[in-house]
């Protein structure tokens, strides 16, 4: 499978987002409106189709459902720890980390998406919707909490307030109340979903300035590693431990080395933190995801 061609399309709307916003009259006072958009209608739709679309069976995806928490919960650990450890705390600033550290966690359910039907068709799709079923609600309330806590802002607040936690909360609830989508809605909320994918891209571009690196590398390797090389490793255990069998180890492994999640940017932007520190993360995660892949796939499966 060609990792590099799955990947390209996605570095490719983050590269048009970051000429247009450079050298076209549609400057960041544009973009933040896209922004704005993305982050309030279009994210959240298209993460509640992406969790009614298919039916969850708590029974037999409850031990993928564990591994996942199990990962998850891992990896935000090992994030958290990160200002802690010896000497790698001393040149890691407290307000950059609460803004990264979702780097280290989240995913790219876009590419997770597609992936998994490439590699286990429909089954790969099941199994990956029921890891987004599971894994968001941890994985955003884990990005807002350190955020929230160095702002001084109630978390609980922050958490009711967030559109992501909602539409995924809600997306879950209506999936095991049975709701299902009208048949007739489907190609409008197909739309949004192709939108989304498509402006959340291209306003991680325009917001990114990898000068704004430089300043933090020590922060940048750390998140970076814990995504695309601990994560990975760590999945492995968590499948044996969880005795998952070879579809649903394979989409783990695929899981816990997929690139970072393209909506890190915007919800570090409208938390008030560096948001194109965060968008070179993303965008250096989305090239790594060409290298993370392979491994987990290729060489730890």
């Amino acid at each position: 499978m060609n990792f590099a061609q799955l990947l390209l399309p996605d570095f490719s709307l983050i590269l048009c987002g970051y000429l247009l916003c450079r050298h076209t009259a549609l400057n960041r006072a544009v973009w933040e409106q896209v922004e704005a958009l993305v982050y309030f209608f279009l994210f959240p739709v298209l993460l509640f189709y992406s969790i009614v679309r298919n039916p969850l069976d708590l029974v037999t995806a409850s031990r993928l459902m564990g591994a996942g928490w199990t990962l998850g919960l891992c990896g935000i650990a090992m994030a958290y720890l990160l200002p802690y450890l010896p000497l790698l705390g001393r040149s890691i600033s407290a307000r950059d980390h609460a803004g990264s550290a979702q780097i280290a966690f989240r995913f790219n359910s876009f590419i997770g998406l597609a992936l998994a039907e490439r590699i286990a068709g429909p089954q790969g799709v099941q199994l990956i919707a029921v890891l987004i079923g599971v894994c968001v609600p941890l994985f955003n309330m884990g990005a807002v909490w350190p955020m929230a806590r160095h702002a001084e802002r109630g978390f609980l607040r922050e958490l009711v307030r967030n559109p992501l936690i909602i539409a995924t909360v809600g997306g879950l609830l209506a999936n095991l109340a049975g709701f299902v989508l009208p048949s007739w809605l489907e190609p409008t909320v197909n739309r949004i979903g192709a939108a989304s994918v498509a402006l959340g891209l291209m306003s991680a571009g325009a917001g990114m300035q990898l000068r704004a690196l430089t300043g933090g590398k020590a922060l940048a390797v750390s998140v970076l590693t814990i995504r695309h090389v601990l994560l990975p490793l760590t999945a492995v255990g968590v499948s044996y431990a969880f005795g998952l069998d070879a579809a649903q180890s394979t989409i783990l492994l695929a899981f816990s080395a997929l690139p970072t999640a393209s909506s890190c940017y915007v919800l570090a932007a409208r938390m008030g933190y560096d948001g194109a520190y965060v968008a070179g993360l993303v965008t250096l995660s989305t090239l790594l995801g060409m290298l993370s892949l392979p491994f987990a796939l290729g060489v730890l499966r």
